[in-house]
């Protein structure tokens, strides 16, 4: 019997651990419903803030601790998105993975101190934090779940 039991929970946690797709990380999301980011830029100008569910293409993380990343955007730009409350981190060597993300969305402008913080978590030299000299006004994200897929 007892073995029986053991029988049963390594078939229950294999069937767990190999029927998820995702890693996921702050809130549990579903990544059913994502829109694409291009959509969501559309609805964003429209509304001006937006809660959405996403999916996209990770560009770069914060080398850090993961606590920030760029997502691209069809027109060539990138989204940063953070994280709530700074409450979750996300894998730093997800770049180039396809992600679902789940927040929301509103076009806020980055000051130049603050690009300069993210420059250096990106591990840029001094003399490229230091070129960055203007306010930059572009769409942003704050996400409360992400979900990355497993490798």
């Amino acid at each position: 019997m007892k073995k029986l039991i053991i029988l049963f929970a390594i078939i229950f946690v294999a069937n767990i651990s190999f029927g998820q797709k995702y890693d996921s990380f702050g809130d549990k999301i579903k990544p059913s419903g994502a829109i694409p980011t291009a959509e969501l830029a559309k609805k964003a100008a429209e509304k001006g803030t937006i809660e959405a569910k996403v999916t996209g293409v990770v560009e770069s993380v914060c080398q850090v601790k993961g606590c920030w990343m760029k997502v691209k955007m069809d027109n060539g730009q990138t989204m940063r998105v953070t994280f709530k409350d700074y409450g979750f981190f996300v894998p730093k060597d997800i770049a180039g993975k396809t992600i679902v993300f789940e927040g929301n969305a509103k076009t806020k402008t980055t000051s130049v101190d603050e690009l300069r913080h993210y420059a250096e978590d990106a591990g840029k030299s001094k003399d490229e934090i230091a070129k960055i000299t203007e306010a930059k006004t572009e769409l942003a994200f704050e996400a409360n779940g992400v979900l990355v897929p497993k490798k």
